[in-house]
C-alpha cells in the first residue's frame, strides 16, 4: 500500500516545474491529483501523463490571484474526484518580473486564497495536509552579486515583491497551522533554494549567472524538482503527521550560511 493510497490532492502551479514532479510523484504514491495551472494545456498533459502511467488525475485552468477561481477550483476538485485531503499551494512567478501589485496577488493572495477556501473543505472531512512553497527569499535576503559603489542604481517595478511575498507566505502557514492544528490541519512550507525549473531558466541564461548560484549553495549545485517534490510528498502523508507549522529549507545548504 502507498502512502497516499485513497488521498485526494488540488496541486497548484502543475504544467511544469515543482507543480508538475510534485503531481506526478504523489499520484505514483496513490492520490488523485487535480492538476491546476493557469497554463491550462500544460495542467491538462501533466495529468495526461499522470493517467498514462496508471493515475488518477484531472485538470483545470487556474488564476490563484482571482479568489473566486481559487474558491472554484477546490470545489472542482471536490466534484471530479471525491474529496481535498491534500493542498499544495505551489504557483508562483518570479520577482521583479511582473511588479509589485501582481507579484504580491499571484505569490502571497494566491496561497491565502487557497487556505481561506481549502480548509472549510478538509475539516469536514476530518483533516488534512496543506503544503505552501515559500523560498529561501522568505527566510533571507538574496543577493545577485555586489553592486560597486559608483555602479548607479536602477530601481525596477515591483523591487522586494518576491521577498516580501515569500516572507508572507511564511507567515501565513504559521498563522494557519496554529489556527487549524486543533481541527485536524497541519500547514507547513517549503523553502526551496534555487531550482532548476522554467521560473529560474532567465536568470540562469545570464551569462555567468548559473555558476554565481551555484556557489551559494554548499552542496555545489543547482536542486531538481523532483527534490522539492519528494519533501512536498513526504510533509503531505501520514508520516509527517506531528509536524505542523513548518518552514522546511530544501536548500542545499544555502540559509545554513
Amino acid at each position: 500500500m502507498s502512502r497516499l493510497d485513497g488521498k485526494t490532492a488540488l496541486i497548484t502551479g502543475a504544467a511544469s516545474g515543482i507543480g508538475r514532479a510534485s503531481a506526478e510523484r504523489m499520484a505514483s504514491e496513490g492520490a488523485a491529483i487535480m492538476c491546476a495551472d493557469i497554463d491550462g494545456d500544460g495542467a491538462e498533459q501533466t495529468a495526461l501523463t499522470i493517467g498514462q502511467r496508471g493515475g488518477k488525475a484531472s485538470f483545470l485552468a487556474l488564476d490563484v490571484s482571482s479568489e473566486s477561481e481559487v474558491k472554484e477550483a477546490v470545489e472542482q476538485t471536490v466534484r471530479e474526484l471525491g474529496g481535498l485531503d491534500i493542498l499544495f499551494n505551489n504557483a508562483g512567478v518570479g520577482g521583479g518580473d511582473i511588479g509589485w501589485d501582481d507579484t504580491i496577488a499571484i505569490n502571497l493572495s494566491g496561497v491565502y486564497y487557497g487556505l481561506f477556501h481549502g480548509i472549510p473543505v478538509m475539516v469536514e472531512r476530518g483533516g488534512g495536509a496543506i503544503i505552501n512553497t515559500a523560498s529561501i527569499a522568505g527566510l533571507v535576503g538574496l543577493t545577485l552579486g555586489s553592486i560597486s559603489e559608483d555602479q548607479p542604481v536602477e530601481m525596477v517595478p515591483g523591487t522586494g515583491a518576491y521577498i516580501a511575498a515569500k516572507h508572507g507566505v511564511v507567515g501565513l502557514t504559521k498563522q494557519f497551522a496554529v489556527a487549524f492544528g486543533a481541527k485536524g490541519i497541519r500547514v507547513n512550507a517549503i523553502a526551496p533554494g534555487y531550482i532548476e525549473t522554467p521560473m529560474t531558466e532567465g536568470i540562469r541564461e545570464v551569462d555567468g549567472a548559473t555558476e554565481y548560484l551555484t556557489s551559494l549553495h554548499p552542496l555545489g549545485r543547482l536542486g531538481q524538482p523532483e527534490e522539492i517534490a519528494a519533501v512536498a510528498a513526504f510533509l503531505a502523508s501520514d508520516e509527517a503527521s506531528f509536524i505542523n507549522g513548518i518552514v522546511l529549507p530544501v536548500d542545499g545548504g544555502y540559509t545554513a550560511r
